[in-house]
């Protein structure tokens, strides 16, 4: 499915429900400059396109229990499509994976892990490593200050030089 052509409005609608997913639909028109009922429309069209792809809370893990944020670099023994498929198939289904990136440079994915503690991370690695998924070398880079972590893009600066958006 093709993306919609956007304007202005739909700009303002994604960079709003971004930064507010529980803005009201009144709230929301009220922001963009538009009523209610061709806003919501606006907003629906944006959903059914895949443009919006949910709706999320950002929790304070750290304020409920210490964790550990581990970012790792992975590359893969063989490049043949089958093992990126085997290797990716498999870390979809392990929750504390919460990021993967396929990547291009000198490794073929960086990864997000968050675990209870090191223990757990190292745990989690070794049951990775012992599936036999086509890791070769993995580097481990523990996080040990959040700088920044932001969730928001910025819709109209990453479009604004686009003739038609």
């Amino acid at each position: 499915m093709a993306s919609p052509r956007l304007d202005r409005i739909d700009l303002r609608i994604l960079d709003a429900v971004q930064r507010d997913g529980r803005i009201t639909k009144l709230a929301l028109a009220e922001k963009v400059g538009l009523s209610p009922t061709p806003c919501w429309m606006r907003l629906r069209k944006l959903e059914k396109a895949g443009l919006i792809t949910g709706y999320h809370a950002r929790l304070a893990l750290r304020a409920v229990a210490p964790i550990a944020t581990v970012l790792v670099e992975v590359t893969l023994g063989s490049h043949r499509q089958a093992d990126f498929d085997r290797f990716e198939r498999a870390i979809r289904d392990i929750p504390e994976i919460v990021s993967c990136w396929s990547v291009g440079g000198g490794v073929d994915y960086l990864l997000k892990v968050v675990a209870r503690d090191i223990d757990a991370y190292q745990r989690l690695i070794d049951a990775l490593l012992e599936r036999e998924i086509g890791i070769d070398r993995y580097f481990t880079y523990i996080v040990t200050k959040t700088v920044k972590d932001e969730t928001v893009v910025p819709v109209a600066e990453l479009l604004a030089d686009r003739e038609e958006v």
